[in-house]
């Protein structure tokens, strides 16, 4: 299989510890399913920069400060993926969608990993892990 693709994914958490969630379209790979914002990596870029320059362009708000979380890889059938995930509780903005994919804020404990790509999983038994 080739070389996975490295993509930086933030958990976004709001004053109520809510974490905003993106709806994948219909066409993309795992369509119709939630995911945190973020993206693969461009040449030569730090994850941090690829973290801030794809949720400033997915939902329009600009991260002040991000803490590494975890990675994990996971392969599906057609693809690997290497998933920076970061927790973000500093930003500025409100988000919206500039990419046309509904967006919601959830609560940790009412995260569904049937919702979600594969891939995901991880990422929200960690979350519920770490709620109080």
């Amino acid at each position: 299989m080739a070389k996975p693709i490295h993509v930086a994914v933030a958990v976004i958490l709001n004053s109520n510890q809510e974490v905003l969630l993106a709806l994948r379209h219909e066409h993309q790979h795992q369509g119709n399913l939630w995911e945190f914002p973020g993206g693969k990596l461009e040449q030569a870029e730090s994850v941090y920069d690829a973290l801030v320059r794809e949720v400033d362009e997915e939902i329009g708000i600009s991260i002040t400060s991000a803490q590494a979380f975890l990675k994990l890889n996971h392969n599906y059938n057609d693809k690997s993926v290497l998933l920076d995930v970061w927790i973000v509780e500093e930003f500025y903005g409100d988000p919206q969608s500039r990419e046309g994919q509904p967006l919601r804020w959830c609560a940790i404990n009412d995260l569904n990993e049937d919702d979600f790509p594969a891939a995901n999983k991880e990422i929200i038994y960690a979350l519920k892990s770490r709620v109080k």
